[in-house]
């Protein structure tokens, strides 16, 4: 009693303390996150424009009711990139004074199918109405609920938004324009060629062995090519996977579960013996299948083609009533027995389509009158019947039929009513062997019923194969020691002592939610862009019907550029090049080709006609460095060593033909207008994001 006196005695200061402790824990996170600035409440910012964090996850959460299917991370980068565009085009629309009246908005309103068709906003001659328009609007603004009201003010930005962007591209694509001068330069680049003979040493003579490229070479040529090799900040990631699958003995004892329901058996369910009977001679497959197996009963009738490939074979040659299995499929343990077959239930045709002029889908070259085109399928029925094997033959050179002809003309697995119904009668209302010339929609068929082919109706008794509860927690024990061995000797010998191999290494972005070889894992993104992850921190992630993933964090990019795994596959080959050029130029000794020829072993090759427009060196590919030097060069003048794309060049150029001169290149400048009109809208958009100060806060959510 003497102890409880003296806690009531001091309970408030007890209280204090407790408050006191509390209100540390939140002030140390509190100045941990930023302080009570509200920087964690901020999912990013453009030119210090802030996007508020709950208002902007509100349009997330719209995203994610309007789009089902989609991921939270998924709806949060379609918002950005909204979000990121809306605030650079309104910073555009201040600077030219952009502004929408009433009257405009209200007129692209207007033009809104849904609306402008509307019935009620129709008058009695089936014109649109702005009276009754303007008295919906009233109506929705006067209701006592103003959710019909906010839904509207909503569309109206929407609206306007879509106006402004849509007067503001215009604007810049009508500030687009070509010039003679280019129009001119296309139509030579087009029509001028050159003949040059040349030696070429393909880079490939060097083995890669002979060319080691460092990283950090890598890192520098980057550096010094910042704008080709710009990329988000990214982290590199290696993991562990512990799969946390089935032990042998857990695979046995499943089987054997299963091997039950072959001959009936007596099991224990919630604390009664069950009396489970044979699956050969069960009676009602539906109702058995459905009891027993962890996948329910498909009614459906399947064509081969639709059965596993491994057991296709064998499950469509049983007869009605026979069982196959036990066998393991996709992960469960299965009984399979057929209950039923249905013949005929699809067919393989062949045939031949003659369009003519004026048929649905007919090509533009199509040129055959209806008559003509009759006349010349019941000619190529003749040719087939004379040689049922030549209908491949004519098929892929008759029919105009781009979905089958490269294939024969083939079709297989038809079901009924896939095809239009003409063509439907005569393959399923006739044997295998009959042809004819079938008329529809689409010209004339000379078809051939190739063959008909059975569906089976499969009842499987299938029992998901899982871990038992000993081989979890003996998977989780492992996954827990390499964490352990990872964090204290390094990922690599922990991996080697538990006899797995390290993934390949991954690059993730702030916004991704995907991580190589583990599929969605946000979770894994998240902790490695977390300010307390630091590189070579290790961490355990549970994943889901997989296992466990023991991550390290190799190395953080906030650089701006690639990242050294993916700049192995686009930067790591353009050094070693560079490097196998300087070897090859030492062998490439005179000043002739055939000084170069002799020296090398190479052959002296012609190119003929070669333009700049396409600067294709035969045989070797693309080599636009190596076609431009044989233009600059006069006639019978030799380069000097070229490094191309492909290999270590000289060149002699023999002539240089001019296209004829023209006055008039608006077929040219017609052309560039167009390719730049319509990459305007993308380019001014990315230009504005290259330009502006964007802060990505992603990362953290």
């Amino acid at each position: 009693m003497a102890i409880l006196s003296k806690i009531r005695q001091r309970s408030i200061l007890l209280i204090l303390i407790i408050a006191l402790a509390l209100f540390s824990f939140v002030l140390a996170d509190v100045i941990k996150s930023g302080g009570f600035s509200g920087s964690t409440n901020n999912i990013g910012s453009i030119n210090g424009t802030k996007f508020d964090y709950q208002e902007f996850m509100n349009k997330v959460a719209n995203v994610e009711k309007q789009q089902q299917g989609i991921s939270n991370t998924q709806a949060v980068n379609s918002v950005w990139d909204q979000e990121v565009r809306k605030a650079l085009l309104t910073e555009q629309y201040d600077q030219i004074g952009l502004l929408l009246g009433k009257d405009q908005l209200m007129s692209v309103i207007k033009n809104d199918p849904q609306l402008s068709k509307s019935p009620q906003f129709l008058n009695a001659a089936g014109q649109f109405d702005d009276k009754k328009f303007a008295e919906y609007i009233n109506s929705l603004q006067s209701a006592p609920d103003k959710t019909m009201w906010n839904q509207w003010k909503a569309y109206e930005v929407q609206i306007e938004d879509f106006a402004k962007e849509q007067i503001y591209n215009t604007l810049i694509k009508s500030s687009v324009y070509t010039t003679k001068t280019e129009g001119k330069l296309k139509y030579e680049r087009d029509n001028n060629k050159v003949d040059f003979d040349y030696v070429a040493v393909a880079y490939s003579t060097v083995s890669d062995d002979q060319v080691k490229v460092t990283d950090e070479e890598m890192i520098a040529y980057m550096k010094k090519n910042p704008k080709k090799y710009k990329y988000d900040n990214t982290r590199t990631l290696e993991y562990v996977l512990v799969e946390n699958k089935p032990s042998a003995e857990d695979e046995a004892a499943m089987k054997s579960r299963v091997d039950g329901f072959l001959n009936g058996k007596v099991e224990m369910r919630n604390g009664v013996n069950d009396t489970i009977p044979s699956f050969r001679t069960a009676t009602n497959l539906g109702e058995y299948v459905n009891k027993y197996s962890d996948i329910k009963f498909d009614s459906t009738y399947v064509a081969k083609k639709d059965i596993n490939p491994q057991f296709a074979e064998q499950l469509y040659a049983l007869s009605p009533g026979q069982v196959y299995g036990p066998y393991v499929d996709n992960g469960y343990s299965k009984l399979t027995r057929v209950a039923g077959r249905k013949s005929g239930a699809t067919a393989k045709v062949s045939h031949i389509l003659i369009a003519y002029k004026g048929a649905m889908q007919a090509a533009p070259t199509v040129k055959l009158t209806k008559e003509e085109a009759k006349a010349k399928a019941d000619g190529l029925l003749a040719q087939v019947n004379a040689n049922p094997a030549s209908m491949a033959m004519l098929a892929m050179t008759n029919s105009d039929d781009q979905g089958s002809k490269m294939n024969g003309g083939v079709y297989d697995n038809v079901a009924p009513g896939q095809m239009v119904k003409p063509f439907n009668d005569f393959l399923f209302n006739n044997a295998i062997g009959k042809t004819g010339v079938v008329e529809t929609d689409f010209g004339y068929h000379v078809m051939k019923v190739d063959g008909k082919n059975d569906a089976v109706l499969l009842a499987t008794v299938a029992l998901k194969v899982q871990p038992s509860e000993k081989t979890e927690d003996t998977n989780y024990n492992k996954a827990l020691k390499v964490e352990s061995d990872a964090t204290a000797n390094g990922i690599e010998k922990a991996a080697k002592t538990s006899g797995l191999k390290v993934a390949p290494l991954a690059s993730v972005r702030a916004f991704d939610e995907n991580v190589a070889g583990l599929g969605l894992q946000r979770q894994i993104v998240t902790w490695a862009f977390n300010d307390d992850t630091n590189v070579n921190d290790v961490r355990r992630f549970d994943i889901a019907n997989q296992g466990f993933a023991i991550v390290k964090l190799k190395s953080k990019n906030d650089d701006g550029i690639l990242p050294l795994d993916m700049a192995k596959q686009s930067v790591e080959p353009i050094i070693k090049n560079e490097k196998k050029a300087a070897i090859i130029k030492k062998k490439m000794t005179g000043s002739s080709l055939e000084a170069v020829s002799k020296a090398t072993g190479s052959t002296i090759s012609p190119a003929v006609g070669v333009t700049m427009a396409s600067p294709v060196v035969p045989n070797l590919g693309y080599e636009p460095k190596v076609i431009g030097t044989a233009y600059g060069l006069g006639a019978g003048k030799t380069s000097k060593i070229i490094e191309g794309n492909s290999g270590v060049y000289m060149v002699r150029t023999k002539a240089l033909v001019k296209a004829p001169v023209v006055k008039d290149f608006k077929t040219q400048i017609d052309q560039l207008n167009q390719q730049t009109k319509g990459a305007a809208s993308y380019r001014i958009i990315q230009g504005l994001k290259d330009k502006a100060d964007i802060v990505d806060n992603r990362g953290r959510f």
